[in-house]
């Protein structure tokens, strides 16, 4: 038998399959959907399930509240820049944790755990990047109403200048009561429970 034969072509395929997925960054293989998703990093929100993905369709970045950060500005100019990603979409949803104390207690939170919020460095990592006379809460960016920000954070990232305009840029609100989405602003339970005159 040669080299060339190969006895196991499925299992070779199998092996070929996982090196290209290992080295697809290097092959400048983009995710299957051209697509980043900024989310919550709430247990309750399955990302991949709400938006019908499978792994390697997205890249997928969460944090507290599903905030539009400077760090997810810096991962979303590189992946659109470079990755070819086409489209980022935004999920904020109902009931976030976010929503949940108002700024004082949280300030209050965290004084108690670090002290004076002032002599606290943010972000070690990034010391060039601070938010010089801001207060902390903005930091924080807690929410008032996830409708608004889901709107503003798409706004934020349509006007980025480090973003493409050809990036499509849309948000949407994953309701946990119903375990389905919505556009920001189309309370659909408010709608279908008023009377109309």
């Amino acid at each position: 038998m040669s080299d060339t034969e190969h006895v196991h072509e499925q299992v070779d395929e199998s092996v070929e399959n996982r090196n290209m997925w290992a080295r697809r960054r290097r092959e400048g293989i983009p995710t299957g959907e051209n697509l980043l998703v900024v989310a919550c990093m709430d247990e309750r929100i399955p990302v991949e399930d709400a938006l019908d993905l499978e792994l390697g369709d997205a890249q997928i970045f969460r944090n507290a509240g599903g905030k539009v950060t400077d760090d997810v500005i810096r991962s979303a100019a590189l992946t659109t820049n470079f990755f070819d990603t086409e489209e980022i979409i935004v999920i904020n949803h109902t009931d976030c944790g976010m929503m949940s104390a108002p700024d004082e207690a949280v300030r209050e939170g965290m004084e108690a755990q670090a002290g004076d919020l002032d002599d606290v460095d943010l972000d070690p990592s990034l010391p060039e990047l601070n938010i010089g006379d801001a207060d902390v809460m903005e930091w924080v960016k807690m929410t008032d109403d996830i409708d608004e920000a889901c709107a503003a954070q798409v706004e934020s990232l349509r006007e980025s200048e480090l973003i493409p305009d050809s990036v499509t840029v849309t948000g949407y609100i994953y309701e946990v009561e119903s375990g389905e989405l919505r556009r920001p602003g189309e309370r659909v339970a408010e709608e279908i429970s008023e009377r109309q005159h």
